[in-house]
């Protein structure tokens, strides 16, 4: 008989115990020659007066498979001497409020939407083959890090429908590494109800979702991923979750893994329910579930939704810190860090909490990166101005380097900026169809020389036109226009210099790494600026022209005596750009200018950004 320690069940109301998963759930029970010799269930239903087990092997029987009571605190468990690989089922609470019929919150797998039930799956036996990924990777504090944001049911569809997980990966593989990226972020790929939620209202955690098939067919994506050198994060909501009826939503008749007040519960605007980090029992879930997708599925890190409504209850500081949840995401970061040190923990946030990247032993939340919203909000309030305006704006390009090295920052430019009417990066661009295309690069040349790590969202790495919609693939159709071809040219080929250029991320997160040489030319709208290497004599100089206007001879101080060559222009022809460019070494001149002591001549050209870097 499956036993229940005295010691597991406080490690879990102490919400300590961070392999839950080995507790609750189903399970295929097997003898020494790992023959299947019964199932058993196992879930925490403390308000429940009688728990059952049903689904078409007992024909949904409510009384034919009653659950024990195996511990006081509200533990049911039976096995039953069947083998039920793949079996449908849900469990029977009853309740003082009435009975209900619930999924498994443990289950790894589920039906295909709409039917809600859970099923029985193996999830043990996966052969891996990424062991050089897991041996080789390192931190990326002083290394690239490119993240491609992707939505798997969206990115392509075959006649109409979902790839399968085992099915798209050549094909992604193929791109991600085409464009250059390092990484993949999943857009959350546990079981949830409805396509247009995106994911992030789940009612499945352990549940790799069935839309694309069975779990070990994302253990067989992420390991080939791997294998090719790509990292591989996933989007996770420890936050809140979907009230559908068969879910986590009043679990047993009460708020379970909710909060018990009404107003810290209810997320009116997204229509879904808070979760209590504090309660013991929500934490070992989601602790356990952090660690499942580490150990399962060898993900490389999280991206942590909607950080600011977990700081803050309702996500308004007006309503006061939510120290609960505070205290979670540290015990999170210290559980996550002890298994692996080189996984990346990134928290989407919009608040000025302090110390959201600051470890925890030095009084921070423990998150190793930050998405800079700031920095998105403002640079896109910026481009979408038209030119002649922009000098009165100049400040949002500033302003974020003012704050750029308090956190550890990841540069988003993601999901939620190109939907409900926002457009897309480059249709939100002013002018006419070259100027749009222009400014586009424009806008991906600050981006990627900006302090900071990179994460674009799937799309507009071609210069996407429409709108990203989650019922239908995307318009790779665009690559046979030239104009989306040449963008996506200069994306692919600044993202490979990225990558090789040492001086482009090696100091992302230390003032030492970046320098202004005129950030005052607000009636030009020219910016450049410096970015340095570990070997501060390895330099680049970064040109940036926010106007349709060119200069020739333009002048700018620079650091060093010697060569500047320019390894990238966006206004090459080859990236749809007008020519304006300098295709020689730029010599330096013994003139004074911008505090530095030498100083070049360039051509400067529409609308453009150019990499310069230094030669002695």
């Amino acid at each position: 008989m499956f036993k229940y320690s005295s010691e597991d069940a406080y490690f879990f109301s102490q919400g300590k115990l961070i392999d839950a998963k080995r507790i609750f759930g189903s399970f295929l029970i097997k003898n020494t020659e790992g023959i299947v010799t019964g199932t058993r269930f196992t879930v925490y239903a403390p308000n429940a007066t009688k728990v059952s087990v049903v689904g078409q092997f007992n024909n949904w029987s409510e009384t034919a498979h009653e659950l024990s009571k195996i511990d006081s605190s509200g533990v049911f468990s039976i096995e039953i001497p069947w083998n039920l690989e793949w079996a449908t089922y849900k469990y029977v609470l009853f309740t003082p409020s009435g009975k209900l019929y619930k999924t498994d919150p443990y289950a790894n797998f589920a039906e295909e939407r709409p039917n809600t039930a859970s099923k029985v799956y193996d999830i043990e036996g996966y052969h891996w083959n990424d062991q050089d990924w897991l041996y080789h990777k390192t931190t990326v504090y002083d290394k690239p890090l490119a993240i491609y944001e992707l939505h798997l049911g969206s990115w392509r569809k075959k006649y109409g429908q979902f790839y399968k997980y085992n099915e798209i990966v050549e094909q992604l593989i193929k791109h991600i590494k085409e464009q250059n990226f390092t990484h993949v972020e999943l857009m959350p790929i546990y079981e949830h109800p409805l396509d247009d939620s995106w994911g992030y209202q789940g009612t499945g955690y352990y549940a790799a979702t069935s839309r694309y098939g069975v779990p070990k067919d994302l253990m067989y994506l992420i390991d080939r991923l791997h294998q090719a050198s790509i990292g591989v994060i996933i989007d996770w909501v420890p936050g809140h979750i979907c009230k559908d009826a068969h879910g986590l939503y009043y679990f047993d008749g009460t708020p379970l893994y909710e909060y018990e007040d009404e107003f810290k519960r209810e997320n009116v605007v997204w229509g879904t329910a808070n979760l209590d980090l504090s309660k013991g029992h929500t934490r070992s879930f989601l602790l356990s579930n952090a660690c499942f997708w580490m150990d399962y599925f060898h993900v490389d890190g999280f991206r942590v939704d909607a950080v600011s409504n977990l700081v803050y209850f309702l996500g308004d500081s007006s309503n006061g810190t939510n120290e609960g949840a505070v205290d979670f995401l540290r015990r999170l970061s210290e559980t996550i860090f002890y298994k692996d040190d080189r996984v990346l923990l990134m928290a989407e946030d919009s608040t000025a909490f302090d110390g959201v990247t600051r470890p925890v032993s030095m009084g921070g939340l423990g998150f190793n990166y930050k998405w800079n919203m700031g920095f998105m909000n403002d640079v896109l309030r910026y481009f979408k101005k038209e030119p002649i305006h922009r000098k009165w704006h100049h400040s949002d390009i500033t302003f974020g380097l003012t704050y750029a090295f308090s956190e550890q920052f990841v540069l988003p430019f993601s999901h939620d900026e190109v939907v409900h009417g926002k457009g897309t990066l480059l249709t939100r661009m002013p002018g006419d169809y070259w100027q749009k295309f222009a400014n586009y690069r424009l806008l991906i040349g600050l981006w990627l020389t900006h302090p900071g790590k990179k994460l674009l969202f799937m799309g507009q790495e071609f210069a996407h036109f429409q709108e990203w919609g989650v019922h239908r693939q995307l318009d790779w159709n665009l690559f046979d226009f030239p104009s989306h071809d040449k963008a996506n040219l200069f994306v692919r080929t600044i993202l490979g210099l990225y990558q090789k250029e040492k001086a482009l991320f090696e100091l992302d997160h230390s003032e030492k790494g970046f320098k202004w040489i005129d950030s005052t030319n607000s009636e030009q709208s020219i910016f450049s600026f410096i970015r340095y290497a570990k070997d501060l004599d390895e330099h680049v100089v970064v040109v940036l022209n926010m106007t349709p206007s060119v200069y020739h001879d333009y002048q700018i101080g620079v650091p060093s005596e010697g060569f500047y060559d320019e390894l990238i222009n966006s206004d090459l022809p080859a990236f749809g750009g007008s020519g304006q460019y300098n295709g020689s070494e730029i010599a330096t001149i013994k003139e004074s200018l911008h505090r530095f002591s030498q100083s070049i001549k360039m051509t400067v050209g529409p609308l453009s950004v150019s990499i310069l870097k230094y030669r002695k």
